[in-house]
C-alpha cells in the first residue's frame, strides 16, 4: 500500500448515503478500490472475481450490492475470492444508490481513487490497470471506451450501438466539452478530489438510478478536470440472454431523460450566493 493515502474527507456535511450493512472481509492493501455493483449476477459475478483474483490487479475489490437473493454473494466465496468488503444497501434506490454509498465508503476508508466496472462479466478485467495507471498520471474521469482504436464491442446488440453512438455519447460530450465515444459505458474511473469536490455533490438523493453515471460523466470538463477515454473490450455473450438490467422500452425511455437531464444541468448541485 503506498504512503500517499489520504485521510478521510473530514466534511460530510449534506452527503445522503442510503441505509446498508457493510461486511469488511480483509485489510487494504492498495491505493486504489475497484467497486463493483451487482444484484443478482449468479455465476457471471463469481467467474468476473476469479478472473479479478488470477489477474492480481493493483486494487481493493469492493461489491456494491443492490439486495441480491440468488446466493452469488456467500461471504466464505468473496473471502476466498479475494473481495475487501460488501456493501448491502437496504435503502431506496437502484444504481446510482449503491454508487453513492460505495464511493461514500472508499473516501471514507481513504482510497486515492476508485475504478468503477459492471458485475455481469461483460468487461476485461486486466484493463482496471490501465485506469489505475490513468488516474495515478493525474487524470480525474477516465472513461473506458469500446470504440477507441484498441477497443473491442464484441457481439453489441444494434440498438445499444446506435443509441450509444448517435445520441448518448454526443449529447454528454456536448455537456461535457470533450468528445466522448462510449458514454454508457460503466467501466469508469474518478479520482479522490473529483468526487469530493462540493460544485460535484455528487452525495444527493436526486441520484437514485442512473443518473449518477451520466452526470460525472457531463461534470468532469466544466469543473476543469483532466478526462481522457481508454480503450476497453465490451462482450455480450452469443446464444444467450444479454445480460442487462435495462430491457424494457420504459426503461430505455427513463433512460434518454436521465441523459437529457444530466446533459442540460439539471443535476448540477445550486451555486453558493456570492
Amino acid at each position: 500500500m503506498t504512503s500517499d493515502v489520504p485521510s478521510p474527507p473530514a466534511d460530510r456535511a449534506g452527503w445522503r448515503i442510503p441505509a446498508h450493512e457493510t461486511l469488511s472481509l480483509g485489510p487494504r492493501r492498495h491505493a486504489y478500490a475497484l467497486v463493483i455493483p451487482v444484484i443478482n449476477e449468479g455465476t457471471r459475478i463469481q467467474r468476473q472475481l476469479e478472473a479479478l483474483q488470477a489477474a492480481n490487479l493493483p486494487v481493493d475489490v469492493i461489491i456494491a450490492d443492490g439486495g441480491s437473493t440468488d446466493g452469488s454473494l456467500a461471504p466464505e466465496f468473496l473471502r476466498q475470492a479475494g473481495v475487501r468488503a460488501l456493501l448491502t444497501k437496504t435503502g431506496p434506490g437502484r444504481l446510482s444508490a449503491q454508487l453513492r454509498m460505495a464511493y461514500a465508503w472508499c473516501l471514507d476508508e481513504g482510497y486515492l481513487g476508485v475504478v468503477t466496472m459492471d458485475g455481469n462479466g461483460k468487461d476485461n478485467v486486466e484493463a482496471v490497470a490501465q485506469f489505475v495507471a490513468l488516474l495515478e498520471a493525474g487524470y480525474d474521469y477516465v472513461q473506458g471506451s469500446r470504440y477507441r482504436p484498441g477497443g473491442q464491442a464484441e457481439n453489441t446488440p444494434l440498438d445499444r450501438t446506435l443509441g450509444n453512438r448517435l445520441v448518448h455519447a454526443p449529447l454528454l460530450s456536448l455537456a461535457g466539452r470533450r468528445w466522448f465515444t462510449d458514454t454508457t459505458n460503466g467501466y469508469r474511473g474518478y479520482s479522490s478530489a473529483y468526487l469530493i469536490d462540493p460544485r460535484l455533490a455528487p452525495f444527493r438523493d436526486v441520484f437514485s438510478n442512473y443518473e449518477l453515471l451520466f452526470y460525472l460523466t457531463a461534470r468532469a470538463g466544466p469543473l476543469g478536470y483532466r478526462v481522457c477515454e481508454t480503450p476497453v473490450r465490451r462482450s455480450y455473450p452469443v446464444g444467450e440472454a444479454t445480460p442487462t438490467k435495462i430491457g424494457r422500452l420504459s426503461a430505455k425511455l427513463a433512460l434518454l431523460g436521465q441523459t437529457i437531464q444530466a446533459a442540460l444541468g439539471r443535476y448540477d448541485p445550486p451555486r453558493s450566493p456570492s
